[in-house]
């Protein structure tokens, strides 16, 4: 999608709309759930235990210390979860370092976002060191900062990495569109209070109130953003 309006138009001058935008990694910009769903059923083969592709959908798009404790307690490896969390972030880098796969239309919506001056913010649950992996695919220079699921109190599903980045931006987390590809992404959002618009990824998503859902980022631009209310404050607090 290439957007109709003059990139000297600035997302500053338009009153209507959100007032920044809070972007998910993984799943959302870069196509790496399966990456990850690799890493950890590595990890795992490599102690002696298959995973069944059935936990998938349970660890998707939450934090290490849930994704793993869930498959610690059903694999009843005696690996610890400081242990596992080193290995399958080590085996992710190995995975991503010859590049990162980007979901369609990141590209150009990073690039749209930039160019109208639109407050983007990177949110993930991912930790610091993974993060900054993945920068270097996506350019660091669409965020105006990024915050990492280790660099927070509580991560999602819990809405304090979406109100930290608000706070940030200097807006009114009722102010920001978020855009996620997973339930628990989809759940810290709306605790924040934020309009969300979600991309599923490896598990279906419904529309709600405050939330749309799409096919691809390909629908996703300028336009569309600035099209979207603002969202009922419904933080929880």
């Amino acid at each position: 999608m290439t957007s109709s309006i003059a990139v000297a138009d600035t997302w500053t001058e338009q009153r209507p709309g959100p007032r920044a935008v809070l972007l998910d990694l993984d799943g959302t910009l870069v196509d790496t759930e399966g990456l990850w769903w690799a890493a950890e059923t590595e990890v795992f083969a490599g102690l002696g235990h298959v995973l069944d592709d059935a936990h998938r959908e349970v660890v998707v798009g939450g934090p290490m210390s849930r994704s793993v404790g869930h498959l610690i307690s059903v694999t009843g490896t005696t690996a610890t979860l400081a242990e596992l969390t080193v290995l399958i972030n080590a085996r992710f880098e190995a995975l991503i370092a010859r590049g990162v796969p980007l979901m369609p239309g990141a590209r150009r919506l990073l690039t749209e976002l930039s160019a109208h001056g639109v407050p983007t913010a990177l949110v993930s649950a991912s930790h610091r060191r993974t993060i900054d992996a993945m920068l270097r695919w996506l350019g660091p220079e669409h965020f105006a900062f990024t915050v990492a699921g280790d660099e927070v109190g509580r991560t999602k599903p819990d809405p304090e990495p979406y109100l930290t980045a608000a706070a940030r931006l200097g807006a009114d987390p009722a102010d920001c569109v978020v855009v996620e590809d997973t339930r628990t992404g989809v759940a810290a959002a709306e605790a924040a209070g934020c309009r969300v618009v979600v991309v599923p990824s490896v598990v279906p998503i419904e529309p709600a109130p405050g939330r749309t859902v799409v096919r691809s980022l390909e629908e996703v631009g300028v336009p569309f953003l600035r099209s979207l209310p603002s969202a009922v404050n419904t933080r929880i607090h």
